[in-house]
């Protein structure tokens, strides 16, 4: 430290920030205080007054010029608390043991590669321009709480042992990115909530969270684009935009991997109909809650992704869904298939079989093999309608007589309908013997089991011969036989090839 005779030529405020900087005491005195001054004071310090912890603090001060610490080493924490400074500080490559700027204003603050040993703290400061923290190395954790920034909030590349703090804070960049996160990484939680508000993207591609991204009552706006982007995420903790989150512009968070639950519960996704609204596919988490306050009118598109719950009821599920490829181990609230059904027809591109089949696979595997069944039928059904017109014939006359193999009854009762109706028209018109004198006793009902069972012979068909209208009658028996043997095989080997 040099010595304690203060520089000659400082003004009276400068003295007195002197002299409180050897006693560890806040100066308050008011005035305007030169930049070069505090550069001075932090750069080439005084040794401090005996029994005193030699400190800067500032408060209601004007600081003129510019506070040029760049590349600088600074021990201990500058504080300062109701300042103004004239000029943006220039703090890049700067070495701090911390910083503190409370009830501050400036315009902005440039800190690119700066490194902290503890905290850096901004609350409920105004800034007229951009902060920029890029390639940040902050030891503690980085508060920025309350604030207003007329400009970008730059923390790409940044890294934070401790968290990330937002909380309240109005961030504006409209037509840009309010906040640039790429490749942050951070020990802690991303704590945006408590009413932040960013107009502009929030972009925090490819970043590291040891803890949680919490949006719980922020509010996203822009106009063009993402009003969220996230894409290569990787989240320790949770992934919340619930509790009264709202995002004015669709949410993008392609291939994330999310330790915890991702929750849109209570949110809110404005976005017009027909366009993009979330993208979350190829995304990994342990549950995922789409229970929004109102249906999303725009787009969700989940394809790809593998969670272990998904969760939602239906009224509140997005108008348009895409879930191809969707992979999870549970349904909840557990609803019969009927409720479920009509999700998996609100793909805008049409028809597709997995997300039935994932359906059927987890009713089955809680044991719902009733509603396991239904799903495979109704995906049978929709499957009908993509085939050519001999396909859609075949594939109907599978549903009507045994429900493509999961209602085999179906075979049971209309054999039973067309023995009835077989055996009351041969009691009215028997058909002739064909030879009377070797003929068999007539049995109008054997006779109609023998025409409709193509590969059993009871005699009484080679016994007797109808003619007429009789005939044709027969024919249709022989034909509807044959229509039933091969569709309850078609829906037979269906089942086999399942189970």
């Amino acid at each position: 430290m040099s010595g304690s005779l203060a520089p000659a030529g400082w003004r009276q405020s400068e003295l007195g920030m002197w002299a409180a900087y050897r006693r560890g005491e806040w100066y308050a005195g008011g005035g305007e205080i030169r930049a070069v001054a505090i550069r001075r004071l932090l750069l080439a310090p005084p040794r401090a007054e005996p029994g005193h912890l030699a400190r800067l603090r500032l408060e209601d001060v004007r600081v003129t010029g510019r506070l040029d610490l760049a590349e600088a080493v600074v021990e201990g924490t500058p504080r300062f608390r109701n300042c103004r400074f004239e000029q943006a500080p220039h703090l890049d490559g700067a070495s701090l043991g911390a910083l503190e700027l409370r009830d501050c204003e400036l315009p902005g603050v440039s800190a690119a590669g700066v490194t902290t040993g503890w905290k850096w703290e901004m609350i409920r400061c105004r800034l007229t321009g951009p902060l920029d923290l890029s390639g940040a190395g902050i030891g503690g954790t980085l508060h920025l709480e309350d604030s207003e920034l007329d400009g970008r909030a730059d923390l790409r590349g940044a890294s934070v042992h401790g968290s990330v703090v937002l909380r309240g804070s109005t961030i504006r960049e409209p037509g840009g990115t309010a906040l640039q996160g790429n490749r942050l990484r951070v020990g802690g939680d991303l704590d945006c909530r408590g009413g932040l508000v960013t107009e502009g993207a929030v972009d925090l591609c490819d970043a590291r969270l040891g803890g949680g991204a919490l949006f719980d009552g922020a509010t996203l706006s822009r106009e063009h684009g993402p009003a969220l982007r996230a894409h290569g995420i990787d989240v320790g903790a949770e992934f919340n935009c619930c509790g009264g989150f709202t995002a004015h512009g669709r949410i993008a968070l392609s291939n994330i991997t999310v330790r915890s639950r991702i929750s849109f519960e209570d949110a809110v996704i404005d976005v017009p109909a027909g366009q993009p609204a979330l993208t979350c596919r190829r995304t990994t988490a342990s549950e995922l809650h789409l229970g929004t306050r109102l249906p999303v009118s725009g787009t969700v598109d989940l394809s790809h992704t593998r969670v272990t719950v998904l969760r939602g009821t239906p009224e509140r599920w997005p108008r348009a869904l895409r879930l191809e490829g969707v992979v999870y181990d549970s349904l909840l609230p557990q609803l019969p298939a009927a409720e479920r059904l009509p999700l998996l027809a609100r793909d805008p591109e049409g028809f597709t079989p997995q997300p039935y089949e994932q359906l059927a696979a987890v009713y089955r595997q809680h044991g719902r093999d009733t509603d396991a069944r239904t799903v495979l039928l109704a995906k049978q059904r929709r499957l009908r309608g993509t085939l050519a017109w001999p396909g859609r014939v075949w594939s109907g006359l599978q549903d009507i007589t045994v429900g493509y193999g999961y209602q085999p009854l179906r075979a049971v009762w209309w054999l039973v309908a067309i023995m009835i109706s077989g055996t009351l028209l041969f009691s009215t018109w028997p058909p002739q013997p064909i030879d009377p004198g070797k003929s068999p006793h007539f049995q109008p009902a054997i006779y109609t089991f023998d025409l409709l069972l193509p590969l059993v012979d009871f005699g009484q068909e080679q016994a007797f011969a109808s003619r007429g209208l009789l005939q044709w009658a027969s024919v249709v028996l022989v034909c509807l036989g044959w229509l039933l043997a091969t569709t309850a095989a078609a829906g037979a080997n269906r089942m086999l090839r399942r189970a």
